[in-house]
């Protein structure tokens, strides 16, 4: 009996390099053998303002293994890809960009590593053409950061380019948070783990949809969805700030009962102030972002909402 891989590709504006991206995803799999293996691709449209719509919806009508999702509005990069993992019906899915910076043919070792037993593979980056100095570092300071943080081994110099068995994907599926960082919950799932190394290449066209506002967003997520490290530091500058109001004010009180020509501490008073007020509002900040993803996940809102599904099998025939 076949297998079936299902390949989830979330867009936004990715007209030009959608051809390019369909390409090389279909002669890939076209190298597999097919008396073992079928596939579908999975476009997720995030949204987007070009006409990448249009050009997934022509290929749905001229290739059966081709499949489109179109969300009501821009819902984000890791919702896509979630997207796509809940309407796949593949044995094992493979989840990759449309920026064609993660080599399609490396999927092809994925799969091999997959029959061997593995339930996870994960694309391990050994260089990043084309990105700028500052992006590669904090991209390095990001990954390690995490894991010093979190009680997860998240893989390092990865990103969601994987592929995850079908008992892997179902328990992943089955986590629901709103403030989703995929390759964190990945690695939270556990099974069988390995990884694909290979070099990432530039971006075949158009430009990064992971501006230095949304990898910060991303970060965030990260930080907060697999750590409670910020609580415990809040709680640890809390207890030292207080240490140091009790030194400031027994100094006070010396000075003012032991010292006759003391001239009143306006210094002392102002760094005081201005000191524990500062930590006050930091230690809220994190409490808040804290407490502002609770009130996210209890609003139970849908992940996302589809707008129109195309290509897809009606009661699983064809």
């Amino acid at each position: 009996m076949k297998k079936l891989i299902s390949i989830i590709v979330p867009c936004y504006n990715e007209q030009e390099v959608f051809a390019e991206t369909y390409k090389r995803l279909t002669d890939t799999f076209q190298a597999l053998d097919s008396s073992k293996y079928d596939y579908e691709i999975i476009f997720v449209n995030d949204g987007s303002k070009d006409t990448t719509l249009h050009l997934i919806n022509e290929k749905v009508k001229s290739d059966a293994h081709i499949r489109g999702i179109n969300f009501s509005r821009n819902f984000g990069h890791q919702i896509a890809i979630t997207a796509g993992l809940d309407n796949c019906k593949g044995d094992a899915a493979v989840v990759i960009d449309a920026d064609l910076q993660d080599p399609p043919h490396i999927i092809l070792e994925m799969i091999k590593k997959w029959e061997e037993g593995y339930d996870v593979i994960f694309g391990k980056r050994v260089e990043r053409a084309g990105e700028s100095a500052f992006k590669l570092l904090t991209a390095k300071l990001f990954y390690r950061f995490i894991n010093r943080l979190s009680d997860v081994d998240i893989p390092l110099d990865t990103g969601d380019f994987r592929l995850m068995d079908r008992n892997a994907l179902d328990q992943f599926l089955s986590m629901r948070e709103s403030y989703r960082f995929v390759r964190g919950m990945v690695a939270w799932i556990g099974f069988n783990q390995t990884f694909v190394e290979y070099d990432r290449e530039s971006r075949f066209a158009g430009t990064t949809k992971y501006p230095l506002k949304k990898m910060l967003r991303l970060a965030s997520d990260a930080i907060l969805s697999f750590s409670n490290t910020p609580l415990k530091v809040a709680t640890f500058v809390g207890f030292i700030t207080s240490f140091g109001a009790f030194v400031g004010i027994v100094y006070a009180l010396i000075m003012r009962i032991f010292i006759k020509d003391y001239v009143e501490g306006w210094t002392l008073l102002m760094i005081s102030i201005l000191l524990i007020g500062g930590i006050i509002l930091l230690v809220l900040g994190i409490i808040g972002e804290y407490v502002g993803r609770i009130y996210g996940e209890i609003k139970r809102r849908p992940l996302y909402i589809i707008k129109e599904k195309t290509g897809f099998k009606i009661n699983n025939n064809e």
